[in-house]
């Protein structure tokens, strides 16, 4: 009983939130905004167009997935319904026979 005690308060001691000091800084730091250089490398540049990734063809392919994901369990859940009709039917035949 103690065991189970103990289990609950370590259970909601790591579930409490720690707390923190408001007028304390965060850990991430401010945000600052970026310079020109910064600007300059993520803007877009034409001469790289041609390597981005297309959406159209990521996405084509999620679904794909997807689909095939659909269809894979689908046919295993299929085949487990027949063997177990199919295992149905032979005890149904099988207590036929030993009745007669």
């Amino acid at each position: 009983m103690a065991f189970l005690l103990t289990k609950t308060s370590l259970a909601s001691h790591f579930r409490s939130q720690p707390q923190v000091d408001p007028s304390s800084p965060s850990r991430r730091g401010f945000h600052v905004e970026p310079g020109t250089r910064e600007k300059a490398l993520l803007a877009e540049d034409p001469s790289l167009r041609r390597f981005r990734s297309h959406k159209k063809g990521v996405s084509r392919i999620k679904k794909i997935g997807d689909v095939l994901t659909i269809v894979v369990v689908a046919g295993c859940c299929y085949e487990i319904y027949v063997k177990a009709t199919m295992r149905e039917e032979a005890r149904q035949a099988k207590a036929a026979r030993e009745s007669t």
